[in-house]
């Protein structure tokens, strides 16, 4: 298996995922400030231009992040970071998908509309005029996710899982852009520290 990676949250994902399972693979970098995802020889690799990608021994391409996380979960040994039962997996994949659609989308979506409108205005539609209140969307979906952490340790329940990943890196993300993180949400301010402290964020 092959990595394909970069700067940015989504590879960040993929590389806190693997530093916490123990999973080591060959990676390489590729430039996407250059924009040398968009260009061959990498669209003929990765029609979708997407990083990261992970390609498979026999040629088969995977994206998204979470799919990538899922597949080297399942494939690779050591302790599971979605689930060893079903009903662990269930937990984990709901409040994943919590997070990718209430404060990862609008997150992301919010800063290509405003700081990164320079970066990403020829490469997709952006939408600058929804920038200012996607930002506010992640904000409340944040508030009600700090009433939660209220009553447990992570995002999923009491187990650190890809749900506390894919939060952290973004959150972290959000740090660098513009949209940090309200430390009036005083859980998730003390899950994001504590979590912070892993080795495996720092990757």
């Amino acid at each position: 298996m092959k990595l394909y990676t970069s700067v940015g949250p989504n590879p960040h994902v993929v590389r806190m995922f693997m530093a916490e399972r123990g999973i080591s693979i060959p990676t390489e970098e590729i430039d996407i400030m250059k924009g040398d995802n968009r260009q061959a020889p990498y669209l003929e690799k990765n029609p979708h231009g997407q990083s990261p990608a992970l390609f498979l021994d026999d040629g088969s391409l995977i994206t998204e992040i979470t799919a990538i996380c899922e597949y080297l979960d399942e494939t690779q040994p050591g302790e599971s970071l979605i689930g060893s039962t079903p009903e662990d997996r269930a937990q984990t994949r709901r409040w994943t998908r919590w997070v990718d659609l209430k404060i990862v989308e609008p997150l992301t979506t919010a800063f290509r509309g405003a700081e990164g409108l320079p970066m990403f205005k020829d490469r997709m539609r952006c939408l600058p005029e929804a920038a200012e209140g996607l930002k506010a969307f992640t904000q409340d979906n944040i508030a009600f996710l700090d009433k939660q952490l209220a009553s447990r340790d992570y995002v999923a329940g009491e187990k650190f899982t890809l749900a506390d990943v894919l939060l952290y890196c973004f959150l972290a993300f959000g740090e660098q852009v513009g949209q940090p993180l309200n430390r009036d949400f005083k859980n998730v301010a003390a899950w994001f520290d504590r979590v912070a402290q892993r080795e495996s964020a720092g990757v």
